[in-house]
């Protein structure tokens, strides 16, 4: 279990929640691990399958504390709130704020700035890292593009412009991307981004591991009581969670990418796993994509420091906690959307 803000989350999958006077009391085996005062909190979350007391649902529900349910995967099961507060007036705002030009436009820059600001980081840390392995002077020409964009970013006056600055800020990083493959460069060649269908193994691995971390950003928002649909930069489309799309740029390039080079890099998967169509597509068979979602669960795991919060937490968190301070924004309790921005 863990506290981040006013939120609880609850990570193991066989933790049982109960309640105990005002404090609400996580359970493994009928052990208690730890109890915190409802006072305390505005929501819970809860990775498992064991559930939660009625009397708890009852005093939360009574409180205005929101819980949430995902699968230990961090899949969204279901969200129940308060009769009173629900996520009604935080919807509003949402909504509100998507037209809203101005705040909509501000939103949807933080985002670009934190996907170009993170990719920089992703090269300057290959030079840093594997600088007699790579071709230097091409990764760092490409990380000075990077750095100017930032300002063009944050300097863009319209949706379309900022598409555009992002556009050529992404071709980019991936014109140089093929620099961080370091092993199995004959199995995994890299000669630019390319979906619907991914025409090459790396391709395959982003774009497998891109859904998996817009599932969770899904189930972030979800918890938070967003609207996953509803986004400031991706057009709104039927079906499409526009907002979670929106949330996944800051964190592509060091959650996705860097894993993806790190399967490749460690050998921890093969060329052996991919088959081709006849249309050109490149498929992951199951035992690969097993494989694969055996390790973002690991790396999800992982411990870092926060940069906004200057807390420890899992990598796995790190959705929950942006889709958290987006939602307090909105609500008019931050100046503004803190990106994340890795170093």
């Amino acid at each position: 279990m863990r506290k981040l803000l006013n939120t609880l989350y609850v990570t193991s999958e066989n933790s049982y929640l109960s309640l105990d006077g005002e404090n609400v009391v996580v359970l493994e085996e009928q052990k208690e691990l730890g109890r915190i005062p409802l006072h305390n909190l505005e929501g819970i979350v809860s990775f498992g399958y064991r559930g939660t007391s009625p009397a708890l649902m009852g005093a939360c529900a009574e409180r205005n504390i929101s819980l949430c349910y995902l699968t230990p995967q961090g899949k969204f099961l279901a969200r129940i709130s308060g009769r009173v507060k629900g996520n009604v007036i935080l919807r509003e705002r949402q909504y509100a704020s998507k037209n809203d030009d101005e705040v909509s436009l501000e939103i949807a820059k933080n985002c670009i700035l934190g996907k170009v600001y993170n990719a920089r980081w992703v090269l300057e840390r290959a030079v840093r890292d594997h600088g007699f392995q790579i071709d230097v002077d091409r990764v760092k020409n490409a990380s000075v593009f990077l750095k100017e964009s930032l300002m063009r970013i944050q300097n863009a006056e319209s949706k379309e412009q900022l598409r555009g600055y992002e556009g050529e800020a992404a071709s980019i990083y991936f014109g140089v991307f093929d620099e961080l493959i370091l092993q199995q460069k004959r199995d995994f060649v890299f000669r630019g981004r390319n979906k619907r269908p991914p025409l090459d193994n790396v391709n395959a691995l982003l774009s497998f591991v891109y859904t998996l971390l817009t599932n969770n950003i899904t189930s972030a928002l979800e918890s938070v009581g967003l609207d996953p649909y509803a986004g400031y930069l991706h057009t709104l489309r039927p079906g499409r969670a526009s907002l979670s799309l929106d949330m996944i740029e800051e964190l592509r390039p060091i959650l996705a990418d860097r894993f993806v080079l790190t399967l490749i890099n460690k050998k921890i998967v093969t060329g052996k796993n991919f088959s081709v169509k006849e249309n050109g597509a490149v498929l992951m068979d199951d035992e690969l994509r097993k494989k694969v979602l055996t390790e973002w669960q690991n790396k999800k795991k992982e411990i870092i420091t926060h940069p906004y919060l200057k807390e420890k937490v899992e990598w796995g968190m790190v959705p929950y906690i942006q889709a958290m301070l987006l939602a307090r924004y909105l609500r008019g309790d931050l100046d503004g959307y803190p990106v994340f921005l890795w170093k």
